[in-house]
């Protein structure tokens, strides 16, 4: 019997069924449905934009089973290592995929942005491809230091000149012995670039976001000076923040430190002697523990742009509420930020107009279905920023949109529209 897919490349399936298998809801196999997806979205002109946005929303453990199995179909593998169609969870099991072809690699490699190449540059594969290494090498994301490790490393020749030294100092004995070799290693004309380039390598990568923080500010120098020592104020307020449940941290000490009685105060005016007693058996006071929010609060308009791209979920979170513009934008830059967290921003109420206005315009995130969609669905999303977005809906969740009170009457008789044309072409079919 023939594959689900060879009737759909044959043109045997009747219309309503093409529409199935576009919306991926077929009963065949996971990696027939991608398959069949995968052919939609090159090669169907009614579907193929249908099948686009349903890929981009699937399953993410069913993708990766594909783009780890070198029995996947070729075009499923080119189209998943396509830049216009990258998911990087997916791209550590294609570099390391032997099906899938240098040539897309290098192609990718090419115009990959820093989020990519970091990935790239952990593949053992990629990096013993030497087209892919040359074009890293060209990369304009690609850290100096990331360029040299990338160098041909000519340790055969440098280690040979150290042979000698352990034979000429025989007398030497135990530790010193130990001691003295690495110094007289470093000695040698050829082993000192071989010592710093260890070093750098196993430098702690801590200040890997160091130039992304410090271009960010260079960037928005202007912003930055505008908003002068703007302290941190959340849009919706603090408790929506929070939660009503949320109670601030605070310093032991100053809980269990009792008033002092004016009897008692005189009692110790009348004892100068006990002053020494009393300050020996005082207890050390520990430092004051901080909560996130607090620990936001000291931090001045820079202090903030730096804990927002170098920061962690928790504060990432909090700090796309930031009032300040250039903070919170900042956030949307930050290297660490995960899909799943662009996500929530994008289905936030009460974030600035201009943090809904940004997400569209990265490539990453605007190829997240959910985004799109949490951004449709969004009363806060700009109007010109939801009509644009909406004809990327499925139809269920136009069907949704036109029926949420929430956003305005204009994105929903738009999506009310939309979701009765998509429906009478269907039945056309």
């Amino acid at each position: 019997m023939a594959r689900t897919i060879d009737q759909i490349r044959a043109s045997k399936l009747p219309s309503n069924m093409m529409q199935f298998a576009a919306r991926g809801a077929l009963q065949v196999a996971p990696a027939e449905n991608i398959e069949i997806l995968v052919y939609l979205a090159l090669h169907n002109k009614v579907f193929g934009e249908l099948a686009r946005m349903t890929l981009a929303g699937w399953d993410e453990k069913a993708c990766l089973a594909a783009a780890s199995d070198p029995q996947t179909n070729r075009e499923v593998l080119d189209y998943f290592i396509s830049p216009d169609n990258l998911r990087p969870k997916l791209l550590p099991a294609l570099l390391e995929n032997s099906s899938v072809p240098e040539a897309q690699i290098v192609k990718l490699a090419t115009s990959a942005m820093r989020d990519i190449v970091e990935i790239i540059l952990k593949s053992k594969r990629a990096l013993s491809l030497p087209a892919v290494v040359n074009v890293l090498k060209s990369n304009p994301y690609l850290k100096k230091e990331e360029v040299e490790l990338l160098q041909p490393k000519p340790s055969a020749p440098i280690a040979q000149p150290d042979a000698p030294v352990p034979a000429q100092s025989p007398a030497v004995g135990g530790a010193s012995d130990a001691q003295t070799r690495p110094e007289a290693s470093a000695v040698q004309a050829g082993s000192a670039p071989v010592a710093v380039a260890e070093g750098d390598h196993a430098a702690p990568p801590s200040d890997d976001h160091d130039e992304v923080v410090t271009g960010y500010i260079k960037d928005h120098a202007a912003d930055i000076a505008a908003e002068g020592e703007k302290p941190f104020q959340a849009i919706g307020g603090v408790v929506e923040l929070l939660g009503h449940d949320y109670f601030p941290v605070v310093d032991s000490a100053e809980i269990t430190k009792p008033p002092v009685p004016a009897a008692s105060a005189s009692t110790a005016a009348a004892k100068p002697a006990a002053k020494p007693a009393a300050t020996q058996g005082k207890l050390p006071v520990e430092p004051k523990r901080e909560n996130t929010l607090q620990k936001i609060n000291r931090l001045d308009v820079k202090g903030r742009i730096q804990l927002a791209l170098k920061g962690n979920k928790e504060e990432r979170s909090i700090l796309i509420r930031d009032g300040t513009k250039v903070v919170a934008l900042a956030v949307l830059e930050a290297p660490k930020l995960a899909d799943g967290e662009v996500e929530k921003f994008a289905s936030q109420k009460n974030v600035l107009e201009a943090v809904l206005r940004q997400i569209p315009l990265k490539r990453r995130f605007v190829k997240n279905y959910i985004v799109v969609r949490n951004l449709c669905a969004n009363p806060r999303t700009p109007l010109d920023i939801g009509l644009k977005l909406m004809k990327n809906l499925l139809v269920q969740d136009l069907k949704n949109i036109s029926a949420n009170k929430e956003v305005s009457e204009t994105i929903r008789k738009l999506a009310f529209k939309m979701f009765k044309q998509k429906v009478e072409e269907a039945n056309k079919k």
